[in-house]
């Protein structure tokens, strides 16, 4: 299948679940229907074209397949003995999806909302999102987070049955819900991205198609609520980090940190892009944790050399992200950047007390941090035990090889 009938089978895809989902309120049966659409459009619009209304394609033949499914008896007793358990039917309904009526682009929103419910676990929830609403199949999403398919689909349907049974509806929540919702979906998306930057075990660095189906999904996210500040600053800091996605490796795939990159690799359209978005989120909308991130990636972005780097600047960044968003990660890179504004000690002293929080103790980077700051001090034996200790403790081949070279380095 080529690349421009994936790109528009993914972008349609929640747009066909979301009118199937209004209308009949299947979750399941609806998501099957889809998944059948989306194999016959794939096997028959590179040979007979695309369809000049491709969405409405999808949604009739989509439609047709949940029908006959419904008709079946066996469809007809599910759907009689949960109607006590779910909201009447009326509440899904909607005139019956074809080529002449559309669901909104708010749908896949909502399809958003669905998929991060509260009764769903973090992993569930990625899970969801991923198969519903960015049309990865199973097989893909357990390949990415390295489990078995057979794992994967069992979360996917656990995560569906957990809908069902909590009465998951296919609406927008409540004024008073959508908050904390809309937080719930903006950091899926950022776990996804983070997962496919730079995956957490493995042989490879990143995953490429998971970074890329969570641009995707922030575009789509920022362009349904162009008034948050937080959906553009999470937009933009996932431009801004992936920008540098050509440099970060060397040949084989090492690992190159960001202060030896060749900055001529970057990807200059979306730095622009980023720093635009940031710039008027900041300027336009209350303030939040991504715009912040976003703003410290536009420093590092905008600076030609690693030498040019405003480090003051990107400090006085995480002082204010620390009181916004405290966490041990938030306060591990300030560290950093305080090494890099004060000198390693004073970076150092501030590692001395993140050793004691147990959510980083065991983490390799807290190690490789503190060898980089030892490494910077002067001192290679403490740093190369660091260095040791960290590539022991990361499940990244990559990041292992980096960490054991720059140990090597020091002998």
């Amino acid at each position: 299948m080529s690349a421009p009938v994936e790109d528009l089978l993914r972008r349609h895809a929640p747009q066909v679940l979301g009118a199937l989902v209004r209308r009949y309120g299947h979750f399941d049966a609806a998501e099957d229907a889809v998944q059948e659409a989306l194999l016959a459009a794939a096997g028959q619009w590179p040979a007979q074209g695309v369809p000049d209304n491709p969405r409405g394609w999808l949604i009739r033949v989509a439609s047709r397949r949940l029908t006959d499914e419904l008709r079946s008896e066996e469809a007809r007793r599910r759907r009689e003995e949960s109607a006590a358990a779910l909201t009447p039917r009326d509440d899904f309904r909607m005139p019956p999806p074809g080529e002449a009526r559309h669901p909104s682009e708010d749908d896949t929103l909502t399809l958003l909302f669905l998929c991060c419910h509260p009764v769903l676990t973090q992993p569930s929830r990625i899970a969801l999102t991923l198969r519903a609403v960015g049309g990865l199949t199973t097989a893909e999403i357990a390949r990415a987070f390295l489990v078995p398919e057979a794992t994967m689909a069992q979360r996917i349907s656990r995560a569906k049955k957990s809908l069902k049974d909590a009465g998951a509806r296919f609406r927008r929540p409540e004024p008073a819900e959508l908050p904390g919702r809309f937080t719930a979906v903006l950091h899926v998306l950022y776990l996804i991205f983070n997962e496919g930057y730079t995956a957490t075990s493995g042989a490879c660095l990143r995953r490429a198609d998971l970074a890329a189906e969570a641009i995707r999904l922030a575009r789509a996210v920022h362009a349904l609520t162009p008034g948050s500040g937080e959906a553009a600053g999470l937009l933009s800091l996932m431009l801004l980090t992936d920008a540098r996605r050509d440099a970060r490796s060397g040949p084989g795939g090492a690992l190159v940190p960001l202060d030896e990159q060749d900055r001529g690799r970057w990807d200059r359209g979306q730095i622009e892009e980023g720093v635009a978005l940031v710039s008027r989120a900041l300027t336009t909308a209350a303030l939040g944790p991504y715009q912040v991130q976003a703003a410290i990636a536009a420093v590092h972005d905008e600076a030609e050399r690693a030498e040019d780097t405003d480090w003051r600047q990107i400090l006085g960044l995480y002082d204010l992200l620390e009181r916004l968003a405290p966490s041990p990660v938030v306060s591990l890179n300030r560290a950093v950047a305080v090494a890099m504004a004060d000198g390693p000690r004073a970076g150092l002293d501030l590692l001395a007390k993140l050793a004691d929080d147990p959510r980083l103790a065991e983490h390799h980077r807290l190690d490789a941090v503190r060898a980089h700051l030892l490494e910077l001090a002067g001192e290679p034996g403490a740093a190369r035990a660091a260095y040791g200790r960290a590539a022991e403790r990361t499940l990244s081949v990559p990041e292992q090889r980096y960490l054991q070279l720059r140990a090597a380095r020091l002998h």
